[in-house]
């Protein structure tokens, strides 16, 4: 499953971009709090980009989200 194209990852991608978005936060803006360029965020949300663990931690921690909390949304989304 190590596509970026399989159904599991793009339902994590679409969890990724609503935490982003239920946090009220643009992507030049999640860029700016992880010192990454904004095409950073752009590529991994379109699904150009596969993220790693450590990487999603940063981010839903950039978030100020609790990265727990947030793996089992994910998780049920998968289902």
């Amino acid at each position: 499953m190590r596509s970026l194209h399989s159904k599991p990852y793009q339902a994590f991608i679409a969890e990724m971009v609503l935490a982003r978005k239920e946090a009220n936060v643009t992507q030049h803006e999640l860029a700016r709090r992880l010192k990454k360029p904004q095409s950073f965020v752009s590529k991994y949300e379109r699904g150009e980009r596969r993220l790693d663990v450590p990487e999603y931690v940063h981010i839903v921690s950039a978030l100020e989200l609790d990265p727990i909390k947030w793996l089992r949304r994910i998780i049920k989304a998968i289902g």
